[in-house]
């Protein structure tokens, strides 16, 4: 008890030692850790830009005004703003580890995310989580974690494993758990589904913000969707759909990313009447993207330029989805909020030229190094084998039966029911589809038609199948499926272009098969280059080879959709 009482002791003694040293610097009696010098920064609360010193001790802001500091930057000229927070965002979509991750974003002056790990957890269950929560310790951004709600989408996926309440309840008391993600299945809410409400509870139960996914939900159903405890939404796609949830109390997130862009949609939110229950995030953002556009910092260029107040906007970018997510120490500029900023050069082009985390510089026209999170060699070993299926051949994917035929809608993750077929036919475009079960050696193999994806030769196959991310495949001939298939377990995962049994272009993923090792500069022109190829093959121009064929697995999306069953018709959940 001596022991403990001196530990408590001691550490009560050094935060007191710090916090002296915060008040002194604040009153002016010590110089500071670190001023911004003749700083025109975003005041949140005043709704204006400020003028004096910002002056940082111990990681925190501690006063504005007058301040002498050990180092000093000059900021004339410049504008300085909270960092940036994504309110929600898919880490692994980026399809890169999170340390290359955050060398692509801190650039665009993001400081925290509030990330989903859904996609890497129906691959690796819990261990899955771990594993996130690990390769994100320490990094200059802070990652926020939201528990995965949904693993799998629905009882007719198979996923790497199924994740109840339970399973998830014990890391509510990790520090960066801030609560229930993407809560997918509305369907399961409004029906008062006992096990999908069972994780609300637990979730409530914690204290934690429960986010939303119910796109077009209307009246008594959304009524009934947010009765249970449903605070957000990022599945708007329309100015009425987003203001009837804001009318019932509900947060908006604003969504720019990679596989839906809905700012245009959504501008009408980022007015005074609105923006204060708005929210901006990407959800899914790709290499190029990140690259060629940017992050949070993109989507707030885009909305100046569309007309949305600079001050206003800014506010959405950083302050609103800290209060949301009850991170009460970011998100603005003020005495005792952590030092993150954001130094642009003007509101008109947005240029991000600084970017300070607690107080420490990571971003000056270059990432400054930083300490690799140690991941568990257990997590590290079981996150490079996660692919279980025994070698495929021409035969498992031979199936003279009439399948249903999926048919694409170029430049929508939306399909339609395009009948039935029973072969590939080139001049009408159908294809044979298949997804193929890879966590458990189940040797379960769905397949199906697509029509409207163009191949002419060879195979496209890709181990990014959403959610379950089984191996998705689609060829002209079953021979390629089979190669395609067998070279994706081979690599441990990624996505493969085949022709006439041999690889045209690849790009390896062998963490889950879901994200590489590779920088993420290294992985965008692997990509961009096996795109090329896949539009030499024919693959129509007016989709993603591999988005697209991502999304054909997902069986909450309507019309038509295939899991390892079979073809299934989403509105009935019924297999066709």
């Amino acid at each position: 008890m001596a022991a403990t009482y001196e530990s408590y002791a001691s550490k009560i003694n050094r935060k007191l030692i710090k916090k002296q040293h915060i008040v002194d610097v604040a009153a002016g009696r010590k110089p500071a850790d670190l001023v911004l010098k003749n700083a025109s920064y975003l005041n949140v609360f005043a709704n204006e830009l400020s003028q004096g010193d910002i002056a940082v001790a111990e990681g925190l802001i501690v006063g504005m005004g007058d301040y002498s500091g050990k180092v000093e930057y000059d900021m004339t000229g410049k504008i300085v703003l909270p960092g940036f927070v994504d309110s929600h965002i898919h880490l692994e979509s980026a399809l890169v580890s999170p340390k290359e991750l955050t060398k692509a974003l801190l650039p665009h002056g993001t400081t925290t995310v509030i990330t989903d790990p859904h996609e890497i957890a129906n691959v690796m269950g819990t261990d899955g989580i771990d594993y996130m929560l690990q390769a994100t310790e320490g990094l200059p951004i802070d990652v926020r974690f939201m528990l995965p709600s949904c693993v799998p989408a629905t009882p007719m996926d198979e996923s790497g494993a199924v994740l109840d309440y339970r399973a998830i309840d014990s890391f509510y008391d990790h520090p960066r758990v801030q609560g229930l993600a993407e809560m997918m299945n509305f369907v399961g809410v409004i029906a008062s589904d006992s096990q999908v409400l069972e994780k609300i509870v637990a979730a409530q139960a914690h204290h934690k913000k429960i986010d939303g996914h119910a796109p077009d939900l209307k009246g008594k159903d959304l009524d009934a969707y947010v009765a249970a405890g449903v605070y957000s939404d990022h599945e708007c796609y329309s100015a009425e759909d987003a203001i009837e949830k804001i009318q019932r109390g509900q947060y908006i997130m604003i969504r720019e990313g990679t596989a839906a862009q809905n700012l245009d949609a959504l501008m009408p939110l980022l007015t005074p009447k609105y923006a204060d229950r708005c929210m901006f995030c990407a959800d899914d953002k790709h290499p190029n993207d990140l690259l060629e556009k940017g992050h949070i910092d993109y989507i707030c260029k885009r909305a100046i330029a569309n007309g949305a107040d600079p001050i206003l906007t800014v506010k959405v970018a950083t302050h609103n989805a800290a209060r949301y997510y009850q991170l009460n120490n970011r998100g603005a500029i003020a005495p005792g909020y952590l030092a993150d900023f954001a130094v642009i050069d003007d509101f008109d082009h947005f240029q991000v030229e600084l970017v300070f985390k607690k107080g420490k510089l990571c971003y000056d026209g270059q990432v400054a190094p930083f300490a690799e999170p140690v991941i568990e060699p257990y997590l590290v070993e079981r996150a490079h084998n996660t692919f279980h299926v025994a070698p495929l051949t021409l035969e498992d994917f031979r199936d003279p039966r009439p399948r249903g035929v999926i048919g694409l809608v170029d430049g929508e993750i939306v399909t339609t029911d395009n009948g039935y077929a029973a072969q590939v036919d080139l001049d009408k475009d159908i294809l044979k589809i298949a997804v193929v079960e890879r966590h458990k050696n189940t040797h379960h193999i769905g397949i199906g038609y697509l029509q409207g994806y163009g191949l002419k030769r060879g195979a496209v196959a890709t181990s990014i199948s959403h959610d379950s991310h089984n191996i998705i495949v689609v060829g002209t001939n079953s021979r390629d499926m089979a190669f395609a298939c067998n070279r994706l377990v081979e690599n441990r995962g990624g996505m493969v272009v085949a022709d006439d049994g041999q690889v045209t272009a690849e790009v390896v993923m062998e963490i889950a098969g879901i994200m590489s090792d590779a920088p993420l500069t290294q992985v965008n022109e692997k990509l961009e280059h096996a795109k090329d190829v896949a539009f030499s093959q024919g693959v129509n121009r007016g989709i993603d080879p591999f988005m697209t064929l991502s999304f054909m697995a997902l069986p909450v999306i309507p019309k038509l959709r295939l899991t390892t069953r079979g073809v299934i018709d989403v509105l009935t959940q019924q297999y066709v």
